[in-house]
């Protein structure tokens, strides 16, 4: 059968498209998926882009079309100024094959184990931290800011065996400058990158801080004894990564290792930052959710701290990380580049097609989510996981390239969560506004999420 031409958004939607697209992308996308299905054409500010909504599709373009799409795509090309040649945003397969088979052994979950007591002690010291505070009637926390200090002490901590929280601080204003500029950009990429315009002299400066925090820590390391390089019985990561060899025996060069651990570091944060943000937010304001946390907690805890042998008794804890990935992915959109034409449920892919695959959609089909605006963690009971197709939930992407972190991150926000609800309830004060998402290169509650601490 002869491959059809793909649904377009007409000319009156191209015309506003992206105005529309700027202003409100994932309205805009959700308004194309209802009017053209899942499968569809668009050209925001004459970029051609193909949106792909449905598990088939990404079965078909993640795990069986490995060969026939690579990430050369525009919205790496954004993040690339960021990222440069780590894993995250590393177009050449040769090399991404050779940097992930290096580096795949430190992150399995007995290798995360190692790291689950840096989870719960910064998840500890953070909750001491919001007991000592001065107590006011309008006293808030700022959640979303509390995490983000948490989630790069803990990465601290796993990657350095150090406590940087000054120069974390530096790092974490850096990054959220650069994913400000970056996040508009690919909503409105012009003018181009290389102008020097003032947000782009930001971004330079951003990436410079950024790259001066990283640098600094592996030059320490480098600095230090022949011993501080050696496997101990509890290395650090950026230890294992000094001691990682290709097939070849050869070592990462002192520029891949520096892109490697930012990668890590941007991406540890990103994840924990917004999920543990959104997950504390959904249980404010979903009260019966809360009461089966803490009964869950309750029982398996007893009141003491959680360790990484207890992950598999607080199965409710972690549906409601995965209800929370599912409703909010921090990652919510990939993109691969079409290396050749292709055929699609039918239709025909050009070569050279940027196609966008956004998991904010994808988990809110009505074919495999009943009420998907719902905050549900039911969702992910057995019974309802083992009757959706695999591919309808990918907050950590899918195939080769899933994302290499995937088990601290699971493993971090189920105990981080686990940590603070045995003795604590984050509430919403009164008359809260709503927090919508805010679509940059992540996705992040815009303005942040504020809670009020109280005991349980």
């Amino acid at each position: 059968m002869t491959p059809q031409d793909l649904p377009t958004a007409g000319a009156r939607e191209l015309f506003g498209g992206a105005l529309a697209f700027k202003r409100d992308q994932l309205g805009f996308l959700a308004e194309n998926v209802d009017r053209h299905g899942d499968l569809f054409r668009f050209r925001p500010l004459g970029i051609p882009m193909i949106l792909a909504n449905h598990p088939d599709h990404i079965q078909h373009i993640l795990v069986d079309g490995e060969e026939r799409y690579d990430k050369d795509a525009t919205i790496f090309k954004v993040v690339r100024p960021v990222l440069r040649d780590g894993l995250i945003a590393i177009a050449d397969k040769d090399r991404w094959s050779r940097q992930r088979r290096m580096m795949a052994p430190h992150f399995t979950p007995r290798t995360v184990a190692g790291f689950a007591e840096n989870m719960t002690v910064e998840t500890e010291r953070m909750v001491e931290r919001w007991e000592r505070r001065p107590r006011s009637a309008g006293d808030l926390l700022d959640v979303t800011d509390e995490v983000g200090q948490l989630a790069l002490r803990i990465v601290n901590r796993s990657l350095f065996s150090a406590d940087v929280s000054r120069a974390a601080q530096a790092f974490e204003r850096a990054f959220g400058a650069a994913n400000s500029v970056l996040g508009s950009f690919f909503r409105f990429p012009f003018p181009p990158l290389s102008w020097p315009t003032p947000r782009r002299r930001r971004l330079r400066r951003a990436i410079d801080d950024m790259d001066r925090f990283v640098s600094g820590v592996i030059s320490e390391r480098l600095r230090g004894s022949d011993a501080e390089r050696v496997p101990a019985a509890k290395p650090d990561l950026l230890t294992l990564l000094l001691n990682s060899v290709d097939d070849d025996g050869n070592a990462m060069d002192l520029e891949q290792l520096h892109h490697e651990v930012l990668n890590l570091c941007i991406g540890a944060y990103e994840t924990t930052t917004n999920t543990l943000s959104w997950a504390f937010y959904m249980l404010a304001r979903h009260p019966h959710v809360e009461e089966r946390l803490h009964a869950e907690v309750d029982e398996v805890l007893g009141g003491r701290v959680p360790v990484f042998e207890d992950l598999p008794r607080l199965r409710y804890t972690r549906m409601i990380i995965d209800e929370t990935l599912r409703v909010y992915s921090p990652a919510y959109q990939t993109m691969r580049h079409a290396r050749a034409e292709d055929v699609i449920a039918g239709y025909r892919i050009p070569a050279g097609s940027n196609v966008l695959l956004n998991s904010y959609l994808l988990h809110r089909h009505p074919e495999f989510w009943p009420d998907p605006e719902r905050f549900d963690p039911d969702n992910f009971t057995p019974e309802r996981v083992a009757a959706r197709p695999k591919h309808a939930y990918i907050p950590f992407g899918s195939g080769r390239r899933v994302c290499i972190g995937k088990h601290f991150a699971l493993t971090e926000l189920t105990l981080a969560l686990a940590t603070v609800a045995r003795r604590h309830r984050l509430v919403l004060p009164e008359r809260a506004p709503v927090v919508r998402p805010e679509p940059l290169i992540t996705l992040h509650p815009r303005g942040g999420v504020h809670l009020r601490l109280a005991r349980r």
